[in-house]
């Protein structure tokens, strides 16, 4: 199949996840992602990729309310998919989804949409924007698109909105991390914990820095950057906390390999890459109970879902003094995505859903 997938926000946790899933769709498919840079978009962003993956590049894509109110963009969608003239579109984020829906023929051709985190689940922001944003999702969920959450959560609320739903998991690639896991010695290291991402409301750094100033004897890693950095570097941020900064690929899977818990303390997500990625590389998980992090994390198997920071904080206290505890949830976890939370699955489960689509059109 020719797949042509457009995404406006090609960075973070969304271009990992296509890094993985295009690794496995080029063995079959002839793959196209027509993408929109955002700030932290790697500048060498299509080298990352198989040589076999076609890229273009959508000038009008400009963030998420700069793609929504622009005209050009919508113009430029319609052209590029006369060009490619795929036999399935995949949309992906807020914004691609809604411009796509408008402007594609989804009568002719199967598309998909895949939120990757719905925006009107954002506390952050008003309750007449999220009221915006749901009102926009239902009147396209009229559309003839059919929607993939990337989580079970995810799918719970999409049928909310859509009666064509289904979900895929997100998945990572195990044979590349394989590859990266170069961690070094643990002897005379610091119990460390760490995350991974953008630091931006969504990532709720008030709550890590309250749970590092509860624990000022562990060391705690922010893997990442962002505008909202000077939460965690303001006048009353706890000093045991290290930001490092946007590491390439290969650094930031050794940062990760180097600490013994990983913490979500996100306020929502669709299904995070970077929470899978720590299980695969045994760190003991801790995420918030919100949908995305508890879809994937089953309280005391393979990880802990916690309500506040007093509550992340009491169990990372006990994880330091109970390795057993620690060797059995990162068992459980590493055997969780190797069963289900990879790309492998992932590609199989995306490539199974689209074919029944290309057959019955």
């Amino acid at each position: 199949m020719k797949i042509l997938h457009i995404v406006e926000a090609f960075a973070g946790g969304v271009l990992s996840y296509f890094e993985g899933l295009t690794k496995e769709q080029i063995k079959e498919n002839e793959v196209y992602i027509a993408y929109g840079i955002r700030p932290l978009t790697p500048k060498n962003v299509e080298t990352l990729f198989d040589d076999r993956v076609h890229f273009i590049l959508v000038r009008n894509f400009k963030n998420a309310w700069g793609t929504l109110l622009n005209p050009k963009a919508y113009i430029e969608v319609r052209r590029i998919y006369k060009e490619v003239q795929p036999d399935v579109v995949h949309l992906h984020s807020s914004s691609s989804g809604f411009v796509g829906r408008w402007m594609l023929p989804c009568r002719k051709v199967p598309v998909f949409y895949t939120p990757h985190g719905y925006a009107f689940l954002d506390t952050q922001v008003s309750a007449l924007k999220r009221l915006a944003y749901f009102s926009m999702e239902r009147l396209l969920g009229l559309r003839h698109v059919t929607t993939i959450a990337c989580s079970k959560g995810e799918y719970e609320v999409s049928r909310k909105i859509t009666h064509r739903s289904t979900f895929v998991s997100n998945g990572v690639n195990m044979e590349e991390l394989d590859n990266l896991n170069k961690s070094s010695s643990e002897a005379n290291r610091p119990f460390t914990v760490c995350t991974s991402g953008r630091i931006l409301p969504q990532k709720n750094p008030t709550m890590f820095n309250e749970i590092a100033s509860l624990l000022p004897n562990v060391k705690f890693v922010w893997i990442g950057d962002g505008e909202e950095r000077q939460n965690l570097k303001g006048l009353l941020t706890s000093p045991n906390i290290t930001i490092t900064g946007w590491k390439n690929r290969e650094e930031s899977v050794r940062l990760m390999s180097e600490c013994d818990v990983f913490i979500l303390t996100s306020l929502w997500e669709g299904l995070p890459i970077s929470l899978i990625e720590a299980m695969y590389l045994r760190k003991v998980c801790l995420v918030t109970d919100v949908v995305g992090n508890r879809d994937v994390i089953d309280n005391n198997h393979n990880g802990f879902v916690c309500k506040d920071a007093k509550e992340f904080a009491e169990k990372i206290d006990k994880l330091e003094s109970d390795s057993a505890l620690c060797e059995r949830l990162a068992d459980c976890a590493v055997q969780d995505v190797r069963k289900e939370y990879n790309t492998v699955v992932m590609s199989e489960k995306y490539q199974h859903i689209y074919e029944k689509y290309v057959v019955n059109s």
